[in-house]
């Protein structure tokens, strides 16, 4: 008897549970009413507590309703290891090491979108398998100073560039179910002072070229996430910002999705409350408050937010829309039922890297001594730290546990050790320089070699000499790191000029030894007085886990390069508009901590401001050479007049006129020959990579709307194309252009 009362409560139990399934957790009702469901069935602690973190990286999201904690990540190259709960040190654990994948400026160089989508999609799926909701990534400020020891996370000085490959990026994260969360929303284009400084800048260049991007990442790729950035505009810090989140961002934008500070981003309660930020991280820095129970109540829209509403203070009018953002965010990520398991450091994920970084290398400069000739080629000899350094533990919030990292040094000893002798040395070094600020793990021994140096650079050099006399060929890796004042976050370069005396290690080898290939390893450009004296250059950015792998095909011709610079490479700092016009890094207010910067060369960013000042810079913006030799032929439209709804095409022919396969890419530069306001002589507006054999030619169609002949009036706050006569330019550089087509707007 006792059986069967206890079996008619379970279904008694099972059959009410099953009658009433709460609206939140019926996945086949459109989320906006789960939304509306969840809501109504919260306390107002729960409310508050989803909107702020309850450790470094999560929020607790509702136990009570069996809504799960939220898990963030930094990314933008891979998935951050675990850290402590309340510390930014690592937690030690065994199975947080994942496939580092190259940074983002080697991906923009690519120009290949179809890439990026399989990046964001790689790293989608090892954010999944480790169980977190939201990657703090694509990166997409604009490289405006060479000097921002952050440009490595970014994708150049574009706009359009940025955004045609952000788009695909973020699409491909959140096909996992995981967020996206793009940052750092904006203006924030120099890691020196980042806390402090307030831009001052012309809403056309805001629009025409700092907010592109995010506008795409948007209205295109729909991204569930947005962070905030440090700095300040008009005077607001831009995590709480009513300009930037409330009026743009939602209001213009009509953006659904979340807005999450970054890690100290917060800074008063009222403007966090007021002025669009959704989720809070990180305030007080280390995650807790000294003395302080519970260090995460101490947040702006924690204890003080609660104790306001209940007061009177505040209203719940703003809280409810955050939370109904934050529930959007949860029901699309973390309470999906049906999300895969994803998968960690697989043979695809590899595969990946390693074409991102194979596409992504951009072949400088080369006087027919790449690829090297293995059968004349007994004696290499390796020069430079950057070939032994691993790259992916330093940096900043982008920092890695790899699996594994594939040495320069190892790629080149597998592709050609069978054939040539393979030696080596270090020629320069970091770790003796005090300004090098090194992490403890990039001083240990590494693969059995051990990274600390007692040597001085002099005496290095000259090792490097000695040895460089006899080799066929020396192979230098040199360029900057991941150090304090080089490539990382929070700090800027110094100076534009190259770290570590290597300008004398290349003169010095130089003078015994003419077969030299430079390759540069770094995120940015730097001065290279010596540039005309050697026959190659190899720009080969951070590659990740496959690093030697990608450089070692290179440097043999089993790849063919195809990368394109997504930025320009000056010769000298001054040929940067932010620095020629001495608007770097802004001016100290008196009697504050604000640095008021004012970006005085408004929409010239990059080969905009070169082609504006007549500059020939050392590297333009698109170049990147190739083993094979291509041909573009002349350009043609479609239509002689496009209507301002209309679309016009411009098709060119390509060939292939070498003997080897490779890749080129099409650039499309439009120019408005005469226009009401002041224009740059071209901008870029389209492009296509075409994949061509010995001999084959293809044509290549690009086509455009109004959008890519407008300016942004700032008389009327809005876009504008101006009717009258355009040129359409196409070429595989910006300074490169290789046929013209005139046409007119209606």
């Amino acid at each position: 008897m006792k059986l069967k009362v206890l079996f008619f409560l379970l279904a008694g139990s099972i059959g009410a549970g099953a009658q009433t399934t709460p609206v939140y957790l019926d996945e086949s009702k459109p989320i906006e009413a789960r939304i509306d469901d969840a809501l109504s069935r919260m306390t107002l602690q729960e409310k508050i507590a989803v909107i702020h973190a309850q450790s470094k990286f999560s929020s607790p999201g509702v136990k009570r309703l069996g809504i799960p904690e939220y898990w963030t990540s930094d990314g933008p190259h891979g998935v951050r290891p675990e850290t402590m709960w309340d510390a930014w040190d690592q937690a030690g654990q065994s199975n947080d090491s994942v496939v580092a994948f190259p940074a983002l400026t080697c991906l923009a160089a690519t120009w290949n979108p179809e890439v990026a989508a399989e990046y964001g999609k790689a790293v989608g799926e090892e954010a999944l398998y480790r169980k977190k909701n939201m990657m703090l990534g694509p990166g997409v400020n604009i490289y405006r100073t060479p000097l921002n020891g952050r440009n490595f996370e970014y994708m150049g000085e574009d706009p359009y560039l940025v955004s045609r490959m952000a788009v695909p990026y973020i699409k491909g994260i959140q096909s996992n179910d995981v967020s996206a969360c793009i940052k750092h929303f904006c203006l924030n284009n120099n890691e020196i002072n980042r806390h402090t400084t307030n831009v001052i800048i012309s809403e056309r260049a805001l629009n025409e070229i700092y907010l592109p991007a995010f506008k795409a990442a948007v209205e295109e790729a729909h991204t569930w996430g947005i962070m905030g950035s440090y700095n300040l505009w008009k005077n607001h810090h831009n995590c709480h910002n009513p300009y930037l989140l409330n009026d743009i961002l939602k209001k213009q934008w009509n953006y659904d999705g979340v807005v999450v500070s970054d890690w100290g981003g917060a800074h008063d309660t009222d403007e966090s409350i007021k002025y669009g930020l959704d989720m809070e991280f990180g305030t007080h820095t280390d995650g807790m408050s000294m003395n302080v129970a519970n260090g995460y109540e101490k947040y702006h829209l924690a204890k003080a937010y609660r104790d306001g509403i209940i007061a009177g203070k505040y209203s719940q009018d703003e809280l409810n829309d955050k939370v109904r953002r934050v529930l959007r965010l949860f029901f699309r990520t973390s309470m999906k039922r049906d999300k895969g398991f994803g998968s960690l450091c697989s043979e695809a994920h590899y595969a990946t890297a390693r074409k991102i970084g194979e596409e992504g290398v951009v072949l400088l400069q080369n006087n027919n001594i790449l690829p090297i000739d293995i059968e004349k080629t007994h004696k290499i000899l390796v020069v430079g730290e950057n070939a032994i350094k691993m790259m992916t533990i330093g940096g900043g919030s982008s920092k890695l546990k790899a699996q594994d990292e594939y040495s320069p040094l190892e790629g080149i000893r597998a592709r050609f050790g069978k054939t040539a002798t393979i030696d080596y040395a270090r020629g320069y070094t970091s770790i003796t320089n005090t300004g090098g600020g090194i992490i403890a793990e990039q001083t240990k021994v590494i693969k059995g070699v051990n990274m600390k140096e007692k040597r001085s650079n002099d005496e290095l050099r000259q090792e490097a000499v000695e040895k460089a006399r006899n080799a066929d060929i020396v192979l230098v890796f040199g360029g900057l790191n991941k150090h304090r004042y080089q490539d990382t976050e929070n700090y800027d370069r110094k100076d534009y000029e190259m770290p570590y005396n290597q300008n004398e290690l290349v003169e010095a080898l130089l003078a015994v030894n003419k077969n030299i290939v430079f390759v540069n390893i770094s995120g940015n450009s730097m001065a290279m007085p010596w540039a005309k004296k050697v026959p190659a250059i190899l720009q080969a950015w951070y590659l990740g886990s496959e690093t030697g792998r990608i450089i070692g095909g290179i440097l043999a011709g089993d790849v063919n390069p195809s990368g394109k610079l997504p930025y320009t490479w000056g010769q000298k700092l001054t040929d940067y508009g932010a620095h020629a016009l001495n608007t770097y890094p802004g001016i100290k207010r008196a009697n504050e901590e604000i640095y008021d910067e004012e970006y005085k060369e408004g929409i010239y960013v990059g080969y905009r401001w070169i082609d504006k000042e007549k500059i020939k810079p050392l590297f333009s913006f698109g170049h990147g050479l190739s083993y094979t030799t291509f041909k573009i032929g002349k350009v043609s439209a479609d239509k002689k007049e496009v209507s301002q709804d209309g679309q016009i095409t411009f098709t060119v022919n390509v060939q292939n006129t070498g003997k080897r396969a490779g890749a080129e890419v099409v650039q499309l530069y439009i120019s408005d020959l005469k226009a009401s306001v002041d224009r740059p002589a071209k901008e870029l507006k389209g492009f296509k990579k075409v994949y061509l054999q010995p001999g084959e030619s293809k044509d290549v169609s690009i086509s455009i709307r109004k959008d890519a002949l407008s300016f942004y009036d700032e008389t009327i706050h809005s876009w504008k194309a101006e009717a009258g006569e355009f040129e359409a330019l196409v070429g595989n550089a910006a300074d490169n252009i290789c046929s013209k087509v005139k046409f007119t707007l209606r």
